[in-house]
């Protein structure tokens, strides 16, 4: 990772995977699963988890949000979308809420943990469809 990379990672109150992220552990993940099937594990997840209070699910568009209730404040966006038949996508958007303009890695590091349970919970397929 670059320095300017390793700052803007630090130095950010946001993060947010993508398709291509230039953080590996940012990438979108894909498990073997439906969207329906994926959204429930998060919603039994974020639910028997006293550390987060889920705002709103919408099941048609295949989003929740979540807020953490514990610790650094964070609002979540969690979307869900279905590629192909049991190959279903996961990405997150995190924001932490800060006297500062940066989080000193947070939301970089509250993504990585909720994809380690989901992989816990869904077969992961990969990174990369």
């Amino acid at each position: 990772m670059s320095i300017k990379n390793l700052v803007l990672k630090y130095l950010n109150n946001h993060a947010e995977t993508s398709e291509n992220h230039r953080d590996d552990t940012l990438q979108t993940k894909y498990y073997k699963t439906s969207k329906d099937k994926a959204l429930l594990a998060l919603e039994n997840y974020f639910k028997n988890n006293t550390d987060f209070e889920i705002t709103s699910i919408s099941n048609e568009r295949g989003e929740m949000s979540v807020i953490t209730k514990r610790g650094k404040k964070a609002f979540i966006v969690i979307t869900v979308i279905m590629v192909r038949p049991f190959q279903t996508a996961i990405d997150f958007s995190v924001t932490a809420e800060s006297a500062f303009p940066f989080d000193f890695g947070f939301s970089t590091k509250l993504i990585q943990k909720l994809y380690n349970q989901m992989s816990k919970e869904l077969p992961l397929i990969s990174n990369n469809h």
